[in-house]
């Protein structure tokens, strides 16, 4: 009897010139062409080039929160390979494990993790490929073939894919991965599943959605904002924000410089700001450390600028790869003396654009560096996404002085809002000193210890509304459950679908994700744990470092605990939803 499932999670795992990432992103295109929600998320080793690669493909015809849970498919193409990524490729007694022929059967370290799927196929993918397509070059086109005819994959998008992907190499080339890719399909339907299980139709229109990952929707939501200037030094996971820029800026008049290193970039781009245009800059741990200088100069000289921190695993060079969220700390604290920054983090590559948006809108609106804390998995992982109502959104402008406010001009001026207008080099009686020794209201060096504690108050009493924006903030389930889950960035996806599960249960309970990080709302958490008793701070960090700094500022209730683990070990929502009713069942909350 053949099942039919509206969600699917597939995954595989080869060598370096095996393709499998670029058959996954095949895979991808052709669900999103049909209108299928899918995400897909990479993984490689930790070599530079080359080397051992996975990737992992969910499609639904729901909404898709995070990559999923355990493989419904698996491809392995070798099995060293393949058992390289266990924690992203997890297994199940459900799963249909499928492997090369050649590779010969699973090894025994498949049963000693506990977990043997009921169904594992031998399939002759190499000679299939050889026959076929006259070349072994051509396996993923085989293996493509395989999941469409096995899962109900529409073939004529897959085929539209690869006449896209392979076309520039010749109709030869071309003809071959047709042949392969139907050869594939035939062996499937000579060969049926035990249990065949075919994705449901979806009702999207095809074409609908668009197909992007989150570096891109960065670079996106920076143009949008007016981003003139961005100055940055490559660093995995970040440097495709560069790349991006690099083709697109110089339509909208802006300019990319790629310094000659980390410090030169972030020092370039605030030196942009200071001449009156928006900037940024992107990078990753390592790159951030380095920044931290020039970070405390754009603090206490009041200027805007946008730092995007796309994280990864640490400390030091630590995994590139793999996604993590322990940078908060040193987005937060890496300062010398009294600063304090915003810091916003996207969850998803969908809201990236907003929160970009927004990054620049608190950058010019408060006249502060802003922290944006995007992570590997959003960054790189590629998702298909509604297309953006950019008439919902507004870009602000810096406060510039004019008229009385040039006469004599101020630029530290004490105002009722802390906010000083900002003038820019050429502009008639707008002249002032701008460096980080601490300064007067006009901008003169001052070693006054009362003048410094004017300057403190003023550089933080600003920033005060900001903590105070509920719409920075999104707050789901019942609002006076008893039982809450907090989390943010990408593990935000899994709680929003852990929520889901338990309400689907019957349990009461409540998630609260913030875009605004730091400073902590603590007005806007106070009032959410009100009714709570339990709950989980779910984070990729080991020091569970958000639900360490929430205690620092709110009451946060003895029931709610830590859920935090390192990074490049993905959450799946079925063990977090274990840990959430345990958490309950210990509150007494049924």
């Amino acid at each position: 009897m053949n099942t039919t499932v509206d969600d699917l999670v597939l995954g595989m795992a080869g060598s370096g010139g095996d393709g499998v990432v670029s058959a996954g992103e095949s895979l991808l295109g052709a669900l999103s062409a049909e209108g299928y929600h899918a995400m897909m998320t990479k993984s490689f080793g930790p070599q530079i080039r080359g080397g051992e690669s996975s990737c992992r493909v969910r499609v639904s015809t729901r909404r898709v929160l995070n990559p999923g849970g355990a493989l419904d498919v698996a491809f392995a193409l070798n099995w060293e390979d393949f058992f390289r990524f266990g924690a992203e490729l997890t297994l199940s007694a459900d799963t249909v494990l499928i492997h090369e022929e050649k590779a010969g059967p699973p090894p025994e370290t498949l049963g000693a993790r506990g977990i043997v799927p009921t169904q594992i196929l031998s399939v002759p993918v190499t000679e299939i490929t050889k026959q076929s397509a006259g070349t072994d070059k051509a396996k993923t086109s085989v293996v493509l073939g395989l999941i469409s005819g096995w899962f109900g994959i529409p073939a004529e998008s897959l085929k539209r894919g690869l006449r896209k992907k392979f076309l520039s190499k010749g109709e030869d080339v071309l003809a071959a991965n047709d042949r392969a890719l139907a050869a594939g399909i035939a062996y499937a339907e000579a060969h049926p599943l035990l249990k065949p299980r075919t994705l449901e139709k979806t009702t999207a229109p095809p074409g609908s959605k668009m197909l992007c990952d989150g570096n891109d929707m960065c670079a996106a939501g920076a143009l949008f904002s007016g981003v003139q200037f961005f100055g940055g030094y490559p660093i995995t996971p970040s440097t495709e924000i560069m790349q991006t820029l690099s083709k697109e800026i110089w339509k909208y008049g802006g300019v990319v410089l790629q310094a000659e290193d980390e410090i030169a970039g972030i020092g370039a781009a605030l030196g942009a700001s200071f001449a009156g245009r928006k900037a940024m800059t992107a990078t990753s741990g390592p790159g951030m450390a380095l920044k931290t200088e020039i970070l405390g100069l754009a603090s206490i000289a009041e200027l805007p600028l946008v730092i995007v921190n796309v994280q990864r695993g640490g400390p030091s060079t630590g995994i590139p790869t793999k996604p993590e969220q322990a940078d908060l700390y040193q987005a937060a604290f890496s300062a010398h003396g009294d600063v304090l920054r915003p810091i916003l983090a996207p969850t998803c590559v969908a809201d990236t654009f907003a929160i970009t948006v927004e990054a620049f809108n608190v950058a010019e609106h408060y006249q502060t560096p802003v922290i944006l804390l995007s992570d590997q998995e959003i960054a790189q992982r590629k998702e298909t996404v509604d297309r953006i109502d950019t008439s919902k959104l507004v870009v602000e402008e810096r406060l510039r002085p004019q008229g009385a406010e040039l006469e004599p001009y101020l630029r530290f001026r004490k105002t009722e809002s802390g906010i000083s207008p900002l003038s820019q080099p050429g502009m008639a009686g707008g002249a002032y000193q701008g460096a980080g020794i601490e300064h007067n209201e006009k901008g003169e060096p001052s070693s006054s210890g009362v003048m410094h504690a004017q300057m403190n108050a003023k550089r933080f009493d600003k920033l005060a509304p900001l903590s105070k924006r509920k719409d920075l903030f999104e707050i789901t389930g019942d609002l006076d459950a008893p039982l809450a889950l907090v989390s943010w960035g990408s593990s935000a996806g899994v709680a929003r679908e852990v929520l889901a599960l338990a309400r689907s249960r019957g349990v009461k309970a409540k998630l609260i994700v913030p875009y605004l990080v730091y400073p902590v709302a603590e007005e806007v958490y106070a009032d959410f744990f009100a009714s709570v008793r339990a709950g989980l701070v779910l984070e990729l960090s080991h020091q569970g470092q958000l639900y360490r700094i929430l205690r620092m500022y709110v009451d946060v209730p003895k029931g709610v605990r830590s859920l935090a683990q390192s990074g490049a070990n993905p959450f799946r929502p079925a063990e977090v939803l274990e840990k959430l009713l345990e958490a309950a069942k210990g509150a007494g909350i049924r």
